[in-house]
């Protein structure tokens, strides 16, 4: 794996691995046979052994650090020395066991292998519907990780890119399917990662936003903008059911669905805000 792509995906949320689940005598594997415990396996070794040399060039500094009574940098070095036992064990970083109040300082060391996975099982469009016995075996893979997988069809994507709304519905019902590949990915994604979205609403604009799950409002203001976390008053509040059901944020309104949340509200998958904020 080369510097500048290691480089990036440290700073990334997560992991997705893309492993071959079909057989076709046409494509050829690299390996010669296709077997994807053994291609995920050959990643992960390459990702733990760049998360060990880049723990082991940092040790000797945190050390030195740690010396001179640097106090952020004890910390980091207890638990850089918690993870660089656990790798050159031959295990992932995420298993390193962790206190609370080790979290920040581990979190600091960016380890790919510390990131949540999600596995995408690539296979042949009659598979797409129900996988395989090489997507099982991913399956359970992933399910003694805590990890997340999903089955897709890079040739159905591809065929899926090229059709209008109509037809694309079409085509995937034939396939005994109800979503793309891709709304899989990003479903399994915010799965993984506990993401939820909420919405703003307007005249002119609507627009979805990402956060944590059990993010506050003020928090989920500052999304947006800075100055709604600083100056925030209160969010009125509507549920994205409530918001479809009686046809937009007036009517609502006027139902008495919409709700004014403070400080201490965390914001629910799909509620709809209205920020109210001074600065």
């Amino acid at each position: 794996l080369g510097n500048k792509f290691l480089s990036h995906i440290r700073e990334v949320d997560a992991i997705l691995q893309v492993v071959r689940c079909f057989e076709n005598p046409d494509i050829t594997h690299v390996e010669g046979t296709v077997d994807p415990i053994r291609d995920i396996d050959t990643i992960d070794t390459e990702l733990m052994l760049a998360d060990l040399d880049s723990l082991e060039r940092r040790l000797n500094g945190l050390v030195k650090r740690a010396r001179g009574g640097d106090k952020d940098a004890k910390d980091t070095l207890v638990v850089a020395e918690r993870a660089a036992a656990v790798l050159r064990e031959g295990r992932p970083a995420r298993v390193v066991p962790l206190a609370a109040e080790e979290e920040r300082a581990f979190d600091g060391l960016q380890l790919l292998t510390a990131k949540p996975v999600l596995y995408v099982c690539n296979v042949e469009e009659g598979d797409a519907a129900a996988g395989n016995a090489a997507t099982a075996r991913v399956e359970a893979r992933a399910a003694s990780e805590g990890a997340a997988a999903v089955v897709i069809s890079a040739r159905i994507e591809a065929e899926v890119a090229e059709l209008s709304e109509d037809d694309r519905s079409e085509y995937l019902a034939s396939l005994g399917l109800t979503e793309t590949g891709l709304t899989q990915v990003i479903g399994a994604g915010y799965g993984l990662l506990d993401l939820i979205t909420f919405f703003t609403a307007g005249p002119k604009e609507s627009r979805a936003w990402t956060i944590r799950r059990g993010t506050k409002a003020p928090a989920a203001g500052g999304v947006i903008h800075s100055d709604f976390e600083k100056g925030f008053i209160r969010a009125e509040t509507i549920a994205y059911d409530d918001f479809v059901a009686l046809g937009g944020e007036q009517a609502a309104r006027e139902a008495g669905r919409m709700r004014s949340e403070g400080r201490d509200y965390a914001v629910a998958d799909g509620d709809i805000l209205l920020f109210r904020f001074n600065v």
